[in-house]
């Protein structure tokens, strides 16, 4: 119903969730889901998109949140690692592979925080 999809997005607010990952239900036959009354597919779509939005104002307001924070990061590659909350930190030098470095937050490009 709209006020079960309307309790989801206010969930995952109050929730403070940053990463939201959004695709739209498909039931199969045999599951106790698919005797379920289904929701239209324009419907679907349309509440995929919403919960979408949703998720990248959720992660904008959390990078946000991180800029002059200090974080323990994992390094993937020599630029980019991430942090305890599996945020992607990029950075503007080389580090060292593997290891965990303390990085202060100078800011971020929408997607991941920046360190210098």
């Amino acid at each position: 119903t709209e006020a079960m999809f309307e309790n989801s997005r206010a969930w995952a607010r109050e929730c403070g969730l940053t990463w939201l990952h959004v695709f739209p239900y498909s039931p199969r036959k045999g599951t106790p889901a698919a005797r379920m009354p289904q929701v239209p597919g324009a419907q679907i779509k349309a509440r995929a998109a919403q919960l979408r939005a949703l998720g990248a104002d959720l992660a904008a307001v959390h990078l946000a949140a991180q800029v002059g924070q200090t974080h323990r990061v994992l390094l993937e590659n020599p630029r980019m690692g991430r942090t305890e909350q599996f945020t992607e930190v990029q950075f503007s030098a080389d580090q060292p592979v593997g290891q965990i470095v303390a990085a202060t937050i100078i800011g971020h490009d929408g997607k991941q925080l920046l360190a210098g």
